[in-house]
């Protein structure tokens, strides 16, 4: 990795940027080529992709095709469903089988054109239920084979997490969710799980409070403080301080991955900016004021995963 990259380490001892950018969304994700050229050469080094994002082969050309070596760019892809077979239906996704998921695995590395650092189940429910362990399984066969390096789950509950990580030869080393402030109340029974196996917290829609909640709630006046201080306390930055750095630089503090998309040039820069900053600028208190406010409210963005059969907290919603 390069040296002014930030980094969390992982269960498994391996490395992790603690910024990504993702091409999954929006014009991120129409773009995946020219906006991933942009995030390698302005200093990402932490691309986040999916079979679902249609978009792994986009991922491999923008890695081969940059002046970097692999072992200087992470490259995390995910176990999505068949949304192209409509014979599978009756779930958020629709399935795979068990026997297909090597040759799916497969699928991936070929597309990107080599073994990606980290492997994800999507969702549970890219699966049946009752194949969701030997799906595990079959991922853990593949990294003691050499076939994959870490494996990790996204979008997980509780009752998804324990279901895997009974008998685990190997643990999840992240889970991937929807995180920020405005579901840390929600999520507290995921993150006492995944502090228990170590497991990492990696953070999509982490600017989701700023971005798509309609007003920002009670921490948008918060964020918008903290980044007045830290620009009139550190005036040599080049990189400007506004509400998203410190919003950002909160998730980096709660000791989660922050994954987020862009298509536009500039704000992809922006982010790589970010990414190289020191990672105290935040004082300790600024970190707690911004957790405990944002324990006040329940918004979350992405629905379709975390909300059933996984009851939302009875917190006002910060629109009012």
């Amino acid at each position: 990795m390069s040296p002014t990259t930030a980094t969390f380490k992982l269960s498994s001892g391996t490395e992790i940027p603690w910024l990504a950018w993702g091409n999954g969304s929006g014009d991120a994700r129409k773009t995946a080529v020219e906006s991933g050229r942009i995030a390698l050469e302005a200093g990402i080094r932490h691309i986040d992709t999916a079979q679902g994002y249609k978009n792994e082969d986009a991922t491999g050309e923008v890695v081969k095709g940059s002046n970097l070596k692999k072992n200087d760019v992470f490259v995390t892809t995910k176990l999505s469903g068949r949304a192209d077979d409509k014979t599978q239906q009756g779930t958020p996704e629709y399935v795979h089988g068990v026997n297909d998921i090597r040759t799916v695995v497969k699928g991936s590395i070929d597309r990107l054109g080599f073994i990606p650092d980290l492997f994800l189940i999507h969702n549970p429910n890219v699966v049946a239920r009752s194949d969701l362990k030997a799906t595990w399984g079959i991922l853990e066969d593949l990294k003691e084979s050499g076939e994959l390096m870490d494996i990790g789950v996204s979008n997980f509950r509780p009752q998804d997490l324990e279901i895997i990580l009974e008998g685990a030869r190997h643990k999840p080393v992240v889970n991937q969710l929807e995180y920020h402030p405005y579901v840390l109340a929600h999520l507290q029974p995921v993150l006492d799980i995944q502090a228990k196996h170590g497991i990492l917290t990696e953070a999509y829609g982490p600017l989701t409070p700023l971005l798509r909640h309609p007003t920002g709630g009670p921490l948008k006046p918060v964020l918008q403080r903290i980044a007045q201080r830290i620009s009139a306390d550190n005036k040599s930055l080049t990189t400007p301080i506004d509400a998203v750095t410190v919003l950002l630089l909160w998730t980096r503090a709660s000791g989660a991955v922050a994954v987020t998309a862009s298509g536009n040039p500039d704000r992809i820069r922006g982010l790589a900016a970010i990414a190289h900053l020191p990672g105290d600028l935040l004082k300790p208190e600024e970190v707690e004021e911004i957790t405990r406010v944002g324990k006040t409210v329940h918004y979350r963005h992405y629905r379709e995963h975390m909300t059933v059969d996984f009851p939302a907290p009875s917190l006002p919603d910060g629109t009012n």
